[in-house]
């Protein structure tokens, strides 16, 4: 089994995933775990809406109860901790451990931990029980819910709801002072990496060491004094000079090169206190004003949308399933990914890192607009861009999509106020990395200016966006979804642009349960699919003033019929063809203007020869 948090990982650790007792209380009659008739089986991590759980019931319930018992290998010394971890609980948790509440958690989409060893005391042998209650109103549009349908059955883009504990549980016994958190930025210009990292509970005389290697050969080890809790430092790496040199030492889709670190906690005596495992890269972001900069050079970005969402387990994959569908977007052409109204498991991130995979990291919208709407994703938020800003893979920030969650944005100052504190907060956060506004539309801010556009018509992609006039003139006067892309006040100069949404070709006209599919257009079969997809491209790549793009979709998901795969992560035509044209390599002979697909029936055939 693979560690949960893959950038701060010890070696010793329990995974608390699998069988739990479970029960439904919709009535709120249970106030205490003793209370409680647990009258279900439950496998964690998956949510009692999917059929992997072993629950598969998919009506409102908004509250749920887990229980189980914990062997522990050893019961812990006086100078240790135990830490328990949850990746996410949808959406309020409070946790007992041997009958006494420990602590709560809001937000469903990030990771919280627990120090329980004050509950502790009374443990029979090495064995405790832990107790969960998670509270999720499947009515509240005020908090960050992403695609999860608030109506009984799944419509158009909306998918089905996910309560409860739907990511790993795991322990860790640790030394009262350990490594509580670290995080690495690569500064290539001076040639060095940035470490900053919190220790718990520090003692006077600690020092950290810090051994990076870059494929087994040490690169640097340094010892460094833990100053009020904190390691700050930067770590300057040989430089090999010239960019021959330094190029294969950079992270990239096409080459990346991961930093392996091992970061070591000393007493003041020598004794190790925490030792841990890591890695970091050399790779730097920047923008100029047409392009997508990445370690210093222009980088076009192909990108999928991505829902994230398996037919079995909805929102929740195992590392095997992560790992293969970066596989496939890599197989597909592309070199990134923009992982749609969700905070996907670290695992995926790890595996984007390790194979080489571009990022949008976004964040699940609210729907409604309130103080309370504000008071939530601002918190939520803020741990997710703290979990994530160390991997490398990740390149940009989406803090709000198509105003989701500020749906009156033109016409209210205060949602506005609360776009631009998003943008400003993220980059508070994070500097080195560029922040989306809104995106999709109606931008008051932001450094990319993403446009979604679903025209199937390539004629008009070229018009709107064929070169720098157009894509100004695009900006100020069209309106898609009868939205205006850019609100009074946002100055647009010096910013590139890109088609962070477009495509969403359904290839079927219904689901094999006689549902009606849902897709932006539609082609019959997979020799249409292929033409539509490669006019549709063809004339995305014409437009060089783009800064990059992002089809919709990855898979079909529900309702939605639009992507390459179907969700059971087959390919709908033959995936060569698909890369081909994702990376506009495909021999294309366009014929007669009056020609629907606009390709001559060798098309296939060159397509095949080109990749």
């Amino acid at each position: 089994m693979e560690y949960p948090r893959p950038q701060l990982r010890r070696a010793q650790w329990q995974s608390l995933d699998g069988v739990w007792q479970f029960a439904f209380d919709d009535v709120a009659r249970w106030a205490l775990p003793a209370d409680v008739a647990f009258d279900r089986r439950i496998t964690v991590p998956y949510a009692p809406e999917s059929q992997r759980s072993g629950i598969a019931d998919t009506g409102f319930h908004p509250r749920c109860w887990y229980h189980r018992t914990v062997e522990l290998a050893a019961a812990p010394s006086a100078s240790q901790r135990v830490l328990l971890h949850f990746g996410a609980v949808d959406y309020e948790a409070t946790v007992w451990v041997n009958g006494q509440q420990v602590g709560t958690h809001r937000g469903g989409h990030a990771p919280f931990q627990l120090d329980i060893s004050a509950y502790l005391h009374n443990m029979r042998g090495t064995s405790f029980t832990l107790a969960l209650l998670a509270e999720d109103d499947p009515h509240d549009m005020h908090k960050p819910r992403g695609k999860q349908d608030w109506q009984p059955e799944p419509h158009n883009i909306w998918y089905p709801r996910t309560s409860g504990i739907w990511r790993s549980v795991w322990l860790e016994v640790v030394q009262s002072s350990h490594l509580a958190g670290l995080r690495w930025t690569a500064d290539i210009a001076q040639w060095q990496i940035r470490l900053d990292a919190t220790v718990h509970q520090p003692q006077p005389g600690q020092r950290l060491q810090v051994r990076l290697a870059l494929d087994g050969a040490e690169l640097s080890n340094d010892t460094f004094t833990v100053q009020d809790g904190q390691v700050r430092r930067s770590i300057h790496l040989p430089d090999p000079g010239i960019d021959s040199a330094r190029d294969p030492l950079c992270w990239s889709p096409e080459h990346p090169q991961l930093i392996a670190a091992t970061l070591t906690l000393l007493a003041a005596d020598g004794t190790v206190l925490d030792q841990v495992d890591s890695y970091t890269a050399l790779r730097d972001v920047k923008l100029d004003a047409a392009n997508f900069m990445l370690n210093n050079r222009s980088y076009p970005l192909r990108m999928v949308l991505d829902q994230g969402y398996w037919p079995a387990s909805l929102m929740t994959a195992t590392s095997d399933e992560l790992r293969a569908d970066v596989e496939l977007i890599k197989r597909l052409g592309f070199n990134g990914a923009r992982k749609h109204q969700k905070s996907e498991d670290p695992r995926w991130l790890y595996w984007c890192d390790v194979l080489g995979l571009c990022v949008w990291a976004e964040m699940p919208s609210a729907y409604g607009f309130s103080a309370e709407t504000v008071d939530r994703v601002a918190d939520e938020w803020k741990a997710l861009v703290q979990r994530d800003l160390s991997h490398p893979c990740v390149v940009a920030w989406v803090p709000i999509n198509e105003s989701w969650g500020v749906p009156e944005l033109p016409h209210d100052p205060r949602q506005v106020n609360f776009v631009q504190a998003l943008y400003h907060l993220t980059k508070a956060l994070d500097g080195s990395r560029p922040v989306i506004g809104n995106d999709g539309w109606e931008m008051p801010c932001g450094d990319i200016l993403a446009i979604h556009d679903y025209s199937n018509d390539p004629a008009l992609v070229r018009q709107r966006y064929g070169s720098p006039e157009a894509i100004a003139h695009t900006l100020q006067h069209s309106r898609h979804n009868r939205r205006m892309l850019v609100l009074p006040g946002f100055d647009t100069t010096n910013r590139p642009a890109m088609l962070t949404e477009f495509g969403g070709i359904a290839m079927v006209p219904g689901r094999p349960d006689g549902v009606a599919a849902w897709g932006y257009t539609s082609a019959r079969d997979a020799d249409e699919l292929l033409a539509q997809y490669g006019d549709l491209l063809g004339s995305v790549h014409d437009c060089r003033n783009l800064a990059g793009f992002c089809y919709t979709q990855l898979t079909d998901t529900f309702l939605e019929q639009n992507g390459l795969l179907t969700e059971d992560r087959q390919p709908k035509a033959d995936l060569a063809a698909l890369a081909a044209i994702t990376r506009g390599t495909a021999v294309a002979q366009r014929i007669a203007p009056d020609n629907p697909l606009g390709y001559s029936p060798s098309w296939l055939a060159k397509t095949h020869a080109a990749s």
